[in-house]
């Protein structure tokens, strides 16, 4: 089946798919051309939303821990059975190279999997009482309607990664998918609806303005949580409007990632490493290292190798099967890849590969003697771009790895135990990669500290953030 002939443009509100009185186009950064037009939400479509999600929890969250799991393991099937439709669309929207959007769409099914399993293991506890008479219990409850806003770069996973443990917790979820990257989750609400998920308790909202959404759902008693992904900037603004309802929040932000390649480095696996934790998705993932900081041992064996490395990879359509570098998702995205590889440009770094664009297609670009107050090490860059530093040593490593507001994820490469420990522990990071670059994976805690965001998604801690605690006092006669 042509892969358009499974573009959904309706919005899914209330268990039926409605067409809105206004629509917008989007567009594949691939060749430019509209894939669909689809329904633009706007307050109307989200009052609505906000209506079915709190009818609907008022009986989803009564459901059995083992109903929930039956339906998200049904929903976990079908994704897997349309794995092929999905990482097409997801590469057509948003141009990441096929063979990375089936690895997303294996990953976004992972967490679907995973909460249908972790569902079953929500556990209370008892506690002790100093009287007799009396049996103090402590249960998990659901938090209740959730608002769900997600970014385009996974457009698959960052779904799966939210929606799956609020609905295994009993939550209903509203979701705002990113403008750039909506038919994905479209098709993810299609794949709920067969599964047999109730009417009302997963919802999309596509908008091409989410503030008309958003300003209804976040004043919106009801509504008890918000979960965002996406910019720093953005985030305040929910966390401070969150404040007025009191709602839980959840905030997964930007990243400016440091990869230390130390001296003792395995120089061959150190590369290989560092091309997965720079090039992935052409460096448009919140956890890209942005700054490699290299020790004088390995400095000229590892830019050789690493320059090489980034100058074979190949680059283009990708839908190809043998890309591994597709285009960035729009205009402004290229703009800034441009803007930061000029900026270093004029303050003296050296362009060792790359710093040239085809259409939306960034090269693979490697720059030596970036100077420090570099547009590049200081903000996120999100492109193909990899700034070689020198650094001295352990102290000065860790010093420029942890000097900037964000703290997302850090990568270090190093054979030696005890640096690996104790680095691990001096670096202001949410998760850290030992030799690995790339750690994300359902069953572990993703998240960042300070303007990185709040919260945890994945493992037991993502499912939590959906969860009050209800203390019941019994006192018996």
């Amino acid at each position: 089946m042509d892969i358009q002939e499974r573009f959904e443009t309706r919005f899914f509100v209330a268990g039926s798919w409605r067409s809105g009185p206004r629509t917008f186009a989007v567009k594949s950064p691939i060749d430019g051309r509209v894939l669909a037009e689809i329904a633009d939400c706007g307050a109307a479509e989200a009052r609505a939303a906000a209506d079915a999600a709190v009818e609907a929890f008022a009986k989803w969250r009564h459901t059995t821990a083992y109903e929930r799991a039956a339906t998200m393991r049904r929903w976990h099937d079908l994704m897997m059975r349309e794995s092929e439709a999905i990482a097409r669309t997801i590469t057509l929207e948003m141009g990441k190279p096929i063979n990375e959007a089936r690895g997303e769409v294996r990953y976004a099914a992972g967490f679907v999997e995973w909460y249908a399993e972790e569902v079953k293991r929500l556990y209370g506890q008892t506690i002790p009482s100093q009287f007799p008479n009396k049996r103090l219990l402590a249960l998990p409850q659901p938090v209740g309607p959730v608002y769900g806003v997600t970014p385009w770069n996974f457009p698959a996973a960052m779904v799966t990664r939210k929606a799956a443990p609020a609905l295994a917790a009993g939550c209903t979820f509203i979701h705002k998918p990113a403008e750039q990257s909506p038919l994905t989750a479209l098709l993810l609400g299609r794949l709920w609806e067969e599964a047999g998920g109730p009417a009302g308790t997963l919802q999309v909202l596509p908008a091409l303005d989410p503030v008309p959404v958003s300003e209804v759902l976040m004043g919106d008693e009801r509504i008890r949580k918000i979960t965002f992904t996406g910019s720093t900037e953005v985030g305040r603004l929910l966390y401070r409007r969150a404040a007025d309802t009191l709602k839980r929040v959840s905030l997964e932000l930007g990243g400016h990632a440091p990869f230390i390649i130390f001296d003792d480095a395995d120089v061959e696996q150190a590369v290989a490493a560092a091309m997965g934790a720079k090039f992935r998705n052409g460096g448009q993932t919140c956890v890209s290292a942005n700054r490699f900081y290299v020790f004088p041992r390995v400095r000229k064996d590892f830019t050789e190798a690493y320059t090489e490395a980034a100058r074979k990879l190949k680059v283009g359509d990708p839908l190809n099967d043998e890309t591994q570098v597709g285009p960035l998702v729009d205009r402004q995205a290229l703009d800034k890849v441009t803007a930061h590889v000029k900026d270093a440009l004029a303050r003296g770094a050296r362009l060792v590969t790359g710093g040239s664009s085809e259409g939306l297609v960034y090269q693979p670009t490697v720059l030596l003697g970036v100077d420090e107050q570099s547009r590049m090490l200081r903000e996120e860059t999100f492109g193909p771009v990899a700034p070689i530093v020198p650094c001295e040593s352990d102290a000065e490593a860790v010093r420029l790895a942890n000097a900037t507001p964000y703290g997302l994820a850090a990568y270090f490469w190093t054979r030696d135990l005890t640096r690996a420990f104790t680095v691990a522990e001096q670096l202001e990071y949410g998760i850290i990669g030992v030799n690995d670059g790339v750690p994300s994976t359902p069953q572990a805690p993703f998240g960042g500290v300070k303007n990185s965001g709040i919260g945890r998604e994945g493992g037991h801690w993502g499912i939590e953030e959906y969860l009050e605690t209800k203390y019941v006092s019994f006192a018996l006669p």
